[in-house]
């Protein structure tokens, strides 16, 4: 699998127009009537999902297909409630799903039951199985490179055979062993993995119990750098360490540059976060699901092709993501409009973020 990079952003974005207004005219007459696009969502505990993904996805819809309506469900994490939500857009007659699955296995007959319904879906974010019409995400194993190396460069000598804990994403996540993968190739022969954790939910309060555990099982001591596999973890991690009066923090990485991620990293507390450039990865997957539920192609969409554990050659789009420490932050998430200075700079963050050099 190869990911797009920066030279190839322009490109892919060129094509989504493209094929955008093709898709306007192409089996847009009046005859056609109202399709109506399924959006399924895994959960709330990561704030990206509700924050940023719902709102970009149905905004470039209804871009794309004025005439279309998106009937969004989220999942709470629950894999038995996205199979019900699944079914019921099934039943209703969806011209298209996109699934951002908790689960790919226990989604996987429900995906079977979407092709038997001639309803083609769409893998969000997370490579789903059975017969998917196509994926579009970010590169993982890139996503577990960038938190690996930050990892080893905020570790300074301390990254020639220091101790590292991981807490990794949610096991039914097909990403979290992406990243863990990805992090594991650049930390390997590097440094000493002292604990690995499965983080249930991605969610914060289970990452701050096992940050306790490993805190109260090594010693503060011997802990020189963690590798959190998403900002909610990060959060979990670092409450435990404060609470553990941990001082000084080692570095910790992060991803999805959530807000309050952000700004641990200005205070110092965090250490990164990978930025993946949400609005990129849902108009690439609004295109492909409106070009599918117009029964269209989607070969001039595509960038590379995935194989699932029962799907070989899935035509897919991967982004490429990127690393953002404190002083990256003005020429990524600010120059990119993800987030203002202000936004970032609250008045007990000014002295920091005038350090950063995060100045109006």
């Amino acid at each position: 699998m190869r990911g797009l990079g920066l030279r190839g952003v322009a490109g892919l974005l060129a094509v989504l127009l493209s094929v955008s207004l093709a898709a306007c005219t192409d089996n847009g007459g009046e005859g056609e009537g109202e399709l109506t696009i399924g959006l399924l969502l895994p959960s709330r505990a990561v704030p990206r999902w509700e924050k940023s993904d719902k709102p970009l996805i149905e905004k470039r819809v209804k871009e794309l297909c004025p005439e279309c309506t998106v009937v969004y469900a989220n999942a709470e994490n629950d894999a038995a409630s996205q199979r019900q939500q699944m079914t019921s857009m099934i039943t209703r007659g969806v011209s298209a799903l996109m699934l951002d699955v908790v689960d790919p296995k226990a989604l996987r007959s429900s995906v079977r039951a979407a092709q038997r319904e001639g309803i083609p879906v769409v893998a969000y974010d997370r490579l789903a199985e059975g017969p998917i019409s196509g994926f579009v995400s970010f590169d993982g194993a890139k996503v577990g490179r960038l938190q690996g190396q930050a990892l080893l460069e905020g570790m300074g000598a301390r990254a020639d055979g220091g101790g590292v804990v991981m807490m990794n994403g949610d096991p039914s996540s097909p990403n979290a062993a992406w990243y863990e993968g990805g992090a594991r190739s650049v930390l390997r022969d590097e440094v000493r993995i002292l604990k690995s954790y499965d983080t249930l939910g991605w969610r914060t309060e289970n990452a701050h119990d096992h940050m306790s555990a490993a805190i109260s099982d090594l010693g503060p001591s011997r802990i020189d750098g963690v590798l959190a596999a998403n900002d909610s973890i990060a959060a979990g991690v670092i409450s435990a360490l404060k609470s553990a009066r941990v001082s000084p923090l080692p570095p910790v990485t992060g991803q999805d540059a959530d807000l309050d991620a952000v700004q641990r990293i200005v205070k110092g507390e965090q250490y990164m976060t990978v930025y993946k450039p949400f609005r990129l990865e849902t108009e690439a997957a609004a295109a492909m699901a409106v070009a599918l539920a117009r029964g269209n192609d989607i070969d001039a969409l595509v960038t590379t092709k995935v194989d699932s554990p029962t799907t070989k050659d899935v035509p897919a789009i991967l982004l490429t993501p990127t690393a953002v420490t404190r002083e990256t932050i003005g020429r990524t998430l600010v120059q990119d409009g993800v987030y203002t200075i202000d936004q970032i700079c609250t008045p007990k963050l000014r002295p920091a973020c005038d350090r950063a050099g995060l100045t109006r």
